[in-house]
């Protein structure tokens, strides 16, 4: 197995269970290295620190073994039950929720792969290229543990464009992809576009944040903004709002959001508007206020050298949606970016509030459901920050 040594004192990540090596921190690594290749990685002796996936990038080994092993089908498998097991503990899934995440990277020990699964569905995606090159092993494993799977679908296309540059078209692993695909969360049914929707279909790590929000709907008037297939559109509604207005600058994700709050109910149909607008150019021209807003947008920050510019972006839309949140009124609000910290979104929410002279009470903060594990030696995985705020006139 080729190697990858690291320079003297930068081995402390790895005794520290870090499981990123990045190309800094290397002092020379084997002639003939391709991305995807299993290496190991030693210290400046050459004592053996762990075992990853290798990229010429500047994270240059996603470590998936902190311990000498083959990493066979049965290696493999074992990383899969523990993290069904978890899943089990969790009370995942059951027959309110059969949708759920079953791999989340690094938090699973799998840096790279995502595989999410809805009813007897399962989508995986990669990150990396040497998670690919093992994609139809994990379809195997994952039909041996999932016995009930109808269909294992690749949908790594796009992350792999971004992660190492290869364009393989998505598509089926094993079994049949159903003409459409309905998966319940808490008793809700979504139709999930699995092919087409954004990430693998739907968004699985707000499904804490929706169920705060079938809470707090009672009676109230509410504005789901950068609403997708309208996920907290349908607990609001549930959840006894009066009206709902989900606002989303897709088409088709306005359609997705017709036709999940069509599988709840023509009751529930009267009470729902979907616009097809930009979200800035609606509050802008909008004048009656709302009781709940939730502003759940995409990651305006990707990286550290946008962050800048990302900060500004999730000030100005905090804003807007202060401006139109009644006094007293609830705002649900949440940055994905992981440039942008707590502390940050924290920051920027208070300018927010001091340029509209509001005051603002935190009522809840919110993370990704538990199902997207974090480990506690990657903190970088804790990437959805929420908070739920009380918006108040001075």
């Amino acid at each position: 197995m080729k190697q990858i040594r690291i320079r003297n004192g930068k081995e402390r990540s790895l005794q520290r269970f870090h499981p990123w090596v990045f190309s800094g921190a290397v002092a020379h690594k084997d002639k003939g290295l391709q991305d995807g290749d299993i290496v190991e990685v030693v210290d400046a002796k050459g004592n053996f620190l762990a075992m990853g996936h290798y990229a010429n990038s500047s994270i240059m080994v996603r470590i998936f073994s902190f311990e000498k092993t083959e990493p066979n089908n049965d290696f493999w498998r074992g990383k899969f039950q523990r993290a069904l097991n978890y899943r089990h503990l969790l009370g995942l899934p059951d027959n309110r929720t059969n949708m759920f995440r079953l791999i989340n990277g690094e938090g699973d020990g799998m840096p790279g792969l995502i595989v999410d699964c809805y009813g007897d569905h399962a989508v995986v995606q990669c990150h990396s290229l040497g998670m690919y090159q093992l994609r139809d092993t994990f379809a195997r494993i994952l039909q041996e543990l999932l016995p009930n799977l109808r269909c294992v679908y690749n949908k790594s296309n796009q992350t792999l464009n971004n992660a190492c540059g290869l364009d393989e078209p998505d598509g089926v692993l094993l079994g049949e992809l159903a003409e459409e695909v309905v998966s319940l969360e808490n008793g809700i049914p979504y139709k999930i576009d699995i092919v087409g929707g954004q990430k693998t279909g739907f968004f699985l790590d707000q499904r804490d944040s929706r169920a705060m929000v079938e809470q707090y709907a009672k009676d109230k008037t509410v504005l789901n903004m950068f609403c997708y297939s309208g996920g907290f559109s349908s607990y609001a509604l549930r959840g006894g709002a009066t009206h709902v207005d989900s606002v989303d600058i897709s088409r088709g994700a306005i359609d997705l959001t017709r036709n999940n709050i069509q599988l709840l109910g023509a009751d529930f149909e009267k009470r729902h508007t979907a616009c097809c607008e930009d979200v800035f150019a609606f509050l802008e021209k909008r004048e009656q206020p709302y009781d709940l807003i939730v502003l759940d947008p995409p990651a305006f920050a990707k990286h550290l050298k946008v962050k800048d510019q990302g900060a500004k972006g999730y000030r100005t839309i905090n804003r807007k949606a202060m401006q139109l949140v009644k006094p007293g009124g609830l705002l649900f609000t949440f940055s994905c970016s992981q440039a942008i910290s707590l502390e940050d979104f924290k920051t920027i929410l208070f300018s927010a509030a001091a340029l509209e002279h509001k005051n603002i009470r935190v009522v809840h903060q919110m993370q990704q459901a538990p199902d997207h594990p974090v480990s506690i030696y990657h903190p970088e995985g804790t990437y959805l920050k929420g908070l739920l705020l009380e918006v108040e006139d001075m």
